[in-house]
């Protein structure tokens, strides 16, 4: 019994120290609709004081009705009864009134909580470093805050609804209670002690087992896409791959499915035996005032009193405990909400940050850097120096794992290097704010991003701070200059042909065509440094030859970087740098390279 009693105490205190989240839980939904919230507490508080005029009330129709039976009196004896038999109505259709009305209200607040909380988690997701993307532990994290902010929000509203509502009429009661004496409250709260231990139990474990299937139903999940999602259904079916992905899906599913169960028939045991327990205390109860009442000690109408707020506080005491524990279990997948929320990034503005000059094009160096990619153990560079001078063009090329597209997240401060620094006109990028740092230079990555939107929507996208009156001539020169103009035009609906078979009436491209666009997206931003990766290698050769005679006037005034395997597109460079295992081996022009007979001329006839 000792025992017993400290883990209940143990898990009292570590409640406790949960529940010091509710503040900042309450904060949240107050932040997201504070006239709503406002609205429901008061309608709640009004909900919570009515069940007690209507155990008054009742009280008062017993006593009415007793003293007629007793005279045997007509029907005029009974119409002191009636006015409390109206009252009684009256408060029921009230009730009915205001409930219906505060769950429309209830439904308009989660909803409004529901949104404040995703966008929160969406902004989060944006301002995360690219290196949390690297962590499986930052999806662990990221799955259950998305997860949880579909219906916690509406959970945590409900249970702090019930819980006001409860506890007003449960105080009411119990001052209704405490008339018949103190052993009736004590008896009331003995009885609900082992609900109480299971509340807290089933909300530890529920929480501890979704932290730990997190991973699992993120792989579930993860089954579930390439079962569905258009990017793996080529090879599904070509490799017959549908079964066993769904047997994987299956089984896991089974899996997690079997674990839940465990746990909820668990919780239903204990349950079972903590409302045994809750009903042999009512019933000791409720027979102590009976046999009072056989004595002439209380009237039926007191005892029908105490009956119904006896019963009634015995039905509050665990519904509150059920609030109390569906309140606590909310706290600790909030609590990791709030976890996910408080994430801070270590690639950051600095303090006073330096502006860079105004110029067309910028000097770019990679002064000593070293970086590893976190939770790696080899180094994608070391001690890595480059000069690309301002308005130049410099192409690296090397075999895949170089570290030639590290160069290119560390330029536009994805990650900030483990040593060394990397410089725009001599200054360290870590001193100049992340926005200007990337307002400079734009990019096409090696896969960019097809987005499910009209083809001037796609371009636009790289410059959304131009005029409405300049963007769509700003859009078409782009198009132009990418080689994408001609490929638009073949559409249905030309620019405005929505791209991608997500939604209705859309066009799918070819590869090469999509990347056209994305390239057209890069120019539109005339940034004065342009990173190029792998810009045509989607191209067929007759558009890459096209495309290439064109580069070198389209780049004029820029401080290029072009990231590539095909030697036809890195001829056109001012300097090739050949690179392997992190560090550059030779650099030089085209034929000067061919001339020393090294890595570059191998890889060019090999």
């Amino acid at each position: 019994m000792a025992s017993d009693n400290s883990l209940l105490v143990s898990k009292l205190r570590k409640a406790a120290t949960q529940f010091a989240q509710l503040p900042r839980a309450l904060k949240l939904v107050w932040d997201a609709a504070p006239g709503w919230s406002a609205a429901w507490a008061a309608l709640l508080l009004a909900q919570g004081l009515l069940p007690v005029a209507t155990v008054y009330l009742v009280r008062d129709l017993v006593n009415g009705l007793v003293t007629v039976f007793k005279v045997r009196a007509g029907l005029d004896a009974l119409r002191p009864a009636l006015v409390p038999a109206a009252l009684i109505a009256l408060v029921l259709l009230l009730t009915e009134i205001l409930k219906s009305i505060t769950k429309w209200l209830r439904e308009v607040q989660a909803g409004i909580v529901q949104d404040h909380i995703t966008a929160l988690v969406h902004r989060q997701s944006v301002a995360a470093d690219l290196a949390f993307y690297d962590s499986p532990e930052f999806f662990d994290h990221l799955h259950r805050a998305r997860e949880e902010a579909q219906y916690r929000p509406t959970l945590l509203i409900e249970s702090l609804g019930s819980l006001l509502q409860n506890a007003v009429t449960l105080i009411a009661m119990a001052v209704v209670i405490l008339r018949f004496g103190v052993w009736a409250i004590a008896v009331l709260l003995v009885g609900t002690i082992p609900a109480l231990y299971v509340v807290l139990t089933s909300a530890v474990r529920q929480h501890q087992w979704v932290v730990r299937a997190t991973p699992e139903e993120r792989k579930a999940r993860y089954y579930d896409w390439l079962l569905t999602a258009r990017d793996a259904a080529a090879e599904l079916r070509l490799f017959a791959l549908g079964d066993y992905f769904e047997s994987a899906y299956r089984g896991l599913r089974h899996k997690l499915r079997r674990e839940q169960f465990g746990i909820v028939r668990q919780q239903s045991f204990a349950e079972f035996w903590a409302a045994i327990f809750a009903l042999a205390s009512s019933a000791a109860a409720i027979g102590w005032m009976g046999w009072k009442a056989i004595q002439g000690l209380v009237s039926p109408g007191d005892l029908a009193m105490f009956y119904q707020a006896f019963q009634q506080g015995l039905g509050l005491m665990n519904a509150l405990l059920s609030n109390v524990g569906q309140i606590y279990a909310s706290t600790l997948f909030l609590g990791g909400l709030f976890e996910f929320l408080s994430l801070q990034p270590k690639v950051a503005d600095p303090a006073s940050p330096v502006s860079l000059p105004e110029s067309k094009a910028l000097e770019i160096t990679f002064r000593n850097v070293s970086f590893r990619y976190p939770g790696t153990q080899h180094d994608a560079l070391k001690d890595f120096n480059l000069t690309v001078p301002a308005g130049s063009i410099a192409a690296i090329v090397g075999p895949n794992g170089a570290g030639k597209s590290t160069l290119l997240k560390l330029l536009c401060r994805f990650y900030d290097p483990d040593a060394g620094a990397v410089e725009i006109n001599g200054i360290d990028l870590r001193r100049i704010s992340l926005p200007q740092v990337r307002r400079s230079i734009t990019v096409l990555f090696q896969q960019p991003v097809h987005y499910n939107a009209t083809a001037k929507q796609n371009i636009a996208l790289g410059n959304l701070n131009l005029p409405s009156q300049e963007s769509d001539q700003a859009v078409m020169k782009a198009a132009v200059e990418a080689g994408a103009d001609a490929v638009l035009r073949q559409l249905p609906a030309g620019y405005d042909q929505l791209l991608g078979r997500w939604f209705a009436d859309g066009a799918e491209l070819s590869v090469g065509e999509w990347q056209r666009i994305a390239l057209a997206r890069a120019f539109l931003r005339q940034a004065p440094i342009l990173i190029l990766d792998e810009p045509t290698s989607a191209m067929d050769p007759w558009a890459e030859a096209e495309w290439l005679s064109r580069f070198r006037a389209l780049a004029k005034g820029r401080t290029v970087i072009m990231i590539t395997h095909r030697f036809a597109a890195a001829r056109l460079a001012d300097q090739i740098h050949v690179m392997a295992d992190g560090q550059i081996l030779e650099s030089g022009t085209h034929d000067q390279l061919l001339a020393l007979q090294g890595h570059y001329e191998t890889g060019l006839n090999g």
